[in-house]
């Protein structure tokens, strides 16, 4: 992964100052920090920050076509790019690099903006065509790479991250309270949406053409899960042999890279399928990584540590205390450019603090398996929810959610009562498109309640009614599972896990992280599944399982699942370090930049205090607030 930024002036041919360029670019170093590139014409002029993994010496940025009618600039990685390049010398095309951004160009030059199509990846790129006087913006289908713009006056501004458009900006802009209520109930904001006023995000399988001054998005890729009766037909273990070919080959060609490759090692089933495909596969001399945690509650280490023994391999770890969550906050925050929910970022940037200290550029990661194959508990809970709104007065059918959460402790004659009030919400209507993430985005919103006077008078709109509003019509059509999988991709996986625990922590410390359960060949089998394939009763990710458990240890395979979590409150509550804490939250901060409101915040703060604030509610209003003051401070107060 790198960095790209670039400002094109729409209405002129003017020539951007080089010292704006070098201004973004210089924002970007962490995203890479081998070399810079710039490239200016008329009207135009592009930034490039490097993280050199792929054609060390000769793959510097920006790159052009044959006859230098066109420039690319690109972030991330194409993994079929060997393949596309001996297809292009196959039709006469010439390479002056052995990089895979060359290949984005001759593509462009054989297929104009169908280019894309062809790519098996994960990016976000720019082309600028002289000759047409065309700029492309083109963003991967999943949404791993970022890429942000902003059109001011004359100019449209575009970069990987949103402070380097900042730079370049003539006033701040300000913190659009829309995306924070978005981000309030879905944990980000919904896309094209970004956590500032008129700065916006080309959205996951979309490009944005600019062309004779005028702006056109266009979709070129969907994740869109087969209707009942198109499922893809074979036995169940004729569909694992196909799941296991993918991804095998989805392993493989994300080790591609000219810098050694490492993977990350959680202890639950995805990684460690990961780990096991590498090692039974290739000849790659593997190493791995994980984070223990003092918080025993926490720590996932046995189940590390079993299967680093079964495979052989070699491990780093590092082990995280409240103190370095504490310590490393207001910087995850500058990082992500959102305020977050929960801690868990920030052990994921100790993390890959510990690869780069290694000195590794590369890692793969399991993210995106649970959404792709059917993993999450939420899914298990929209069957059982589903099961219940058949018969809502049936007193036994909700009692079922109790084999999702064993440790809830409730008597059968209040089981109904008190499961209702959790999971309950829109038990009678079904059919409602979100209908699956009612429970988690009510629990959500009730950080809410804190907010200020002015903040509510300025929401005009409900959130979850404006984004159901704004799915594709297709969604109606689907099985609640495939909705429930669907709606989960585009809202928690990009907007967050591949965002604030995914890319800018990753980034924060200029280590790419490839995603093989993410490659589009896998999405696009796993959406011709029929549900059941995917969670069986509710045994989740039957298909994964059966295709992959035999180079795994049975106690992998069939261990509860255990989500990533990370210690919240407890880390900023006592201790020097945490002085920032009273200085965002006090009453005359919290006043002075009104998106909360100062009593209820110190009703909170009173809570704390006295060891009462132990429930999700309470941990995740604090970090909310904590959060988006800081990014208050970060990104409004200072100075670009």
């Amino acid at each position: 992964m790198c960095g790209i930024a670039g400002i094109l002036f729409t209405e002129s041919q003017s020539v951007p100052l080089r010292g704006e360029l070098e201004k973004m670019a210089e924002l970007l170093t962490h995203r890479g920090p081998d070399e810079f590139g710039y490239f200016s014409d008329q009207s135009i002029g592009l930034a490039h920050a490097r993280l050199s993994i792929i054609d060390l010496k000769g793959g510097q940025q920006p790159i052009h076509n044959s006859d230098q009618s066109a420039w690319v600039i690109f972030n991330g990685e194409i993994y079929n790019y060997i393949e596309l390049r001996e297809q292009l010398i196959k039709k006469g095309y010439e390479f002056y690099t052995k990089s895979d951004t060359e290949v984005i160009i001759k593509l462009y030059d054989e297929y104009g903006e169908d280019f894309v199509s062809h790519l098996n990846g994960q990016f976000a790129i720019a082309i600028w065509d002289k000759t047409k006087r065309k700029l492309i913006l083109a963003r991967d289908r999943i949404g791993i790479a970022p890429l942000f713009f902003t059109k001011s006056d004359d100019k449209l501004i575009f970069a990987s991250e949103i402070k380097s458009i900042l730079s370049v900006l003539d006033s701040k802009p300000d913190l659009n309270r829309e995306a924070l209520d978005q981000l309030f109930t879905f944990w980000s904001p919904a896309a094209p949406n970004t956590m500032f006023e008129d700065i916006y995000q080309v959205k996951p399988g979309e490009m944005l053409v600019v062309e004779n001054g005028s702006i056109e998005i266009k979709k070129y890729w969907e994740w869109q899960p087969a209707t009942p009766g198109d499922y893809i037909s074979g036995s169940d273990q004729e569909l694992a042999d196909e799941l296991h070919d993918i991804l095998v080959d989805a392993t493989k060609i994300r080790l591609r890279a000219d810098v050694p490759v490492g993977a990350y090692l959680s202890g639950g089933l995805d990684s460690s399928v990961l780990v096991s495909v590498i090692k039974n596969f290739t000849d790659t001399q593997l190493e791995t990584f994980s984070l223990e945690f003092e918080d025993k509650g926490l720590d996932e280490s046995q189940y590390q540590n079993e299967l680093i023994t079964h495979l052989g391999v070699h491990h780093n770890k590092i082990r995280v205390g409240y103190d370095q969550i504490a310590d490393n906050f207001e910087s995850v925050i500058w990082h992500t450019e959102l305020p977050i929910l929960r801690s868990a970022p920030i052990p994921m940037s100790l993390l890959s603090g510990l690869v780069r200290s290694k000195n590794y550029k590369v890692v793969l990661t399991g993210e995106g398996s649970d959404e792709v194959l059917g993993g999450y508990d939420i899914f298990k809970e929209t069957k059982i929810r589903q099961f219940w709104a058949k018969n809502t007065a049936s007193e036994m059918r909700p009692v079922l959610l109790k084999r999702l959460y064993p440790y809830l402790d409730i008597s059968p004659g209040k089981s109904h009562t008190y499961l209702r009030k959790f999971f309950g919400q829109g038990i009678d209507n079904p059919e409602l498109n979100y209908f699956s993430h009612i429970p988690r985005w009510d629990t959500t919103e009730k950080i809410k309640g804190f907010y200020s006077g002015d903040m509510k008078a300025q929401l005009r709109e409900n959130a979850i009614e404006k984004y159901s509003d704004s799915l594709p019509e297709f969604i109606n059509t689907l099985d609640p599972f495939n909705k429930a999988q669907y709606i989960e991709s585009k809202t928690l996986m990009s907007g967050y896990l591949l965002c604030s625990q995914g890319d800018r922590v990753l980034m924060k410390n200029s280590v790419e992280g490839r995603y093989p359960f993410l490659d589009h060949r896998l999405i696009e089998f796993a959406n011709k599944l029929h549900p059941k394939l995917k969670m069986k009763a509710l045994n989740e990710k039957y298909l994964l399982k059966k295709a992959m458990g035999k180079y795994v240890p049975d106690s992998i395979v069939n261990r509860y699942k255990q989500p990533y979590r990370a210690p919240d409150i407890p880390s900023f509550t006592g201790g020097a370090q945490r002085d920032f804490v009273e200085e965002l939250l006090s009453t005359e901060k919290i006043s002075s930049y009104n998106y909360f409101d100062a009593k209820k915040v110190e009703l909170l703060k009173r809570k704390i205090k006295h060891g009462k604030a132990i429930g999700y509610k309470d941990n995740m209003a604090f970090m909310g607030i904590l959060s988006t003051q800081c990014l208050h401070k970060l990104f409004l107060e200072q100075s670009f």
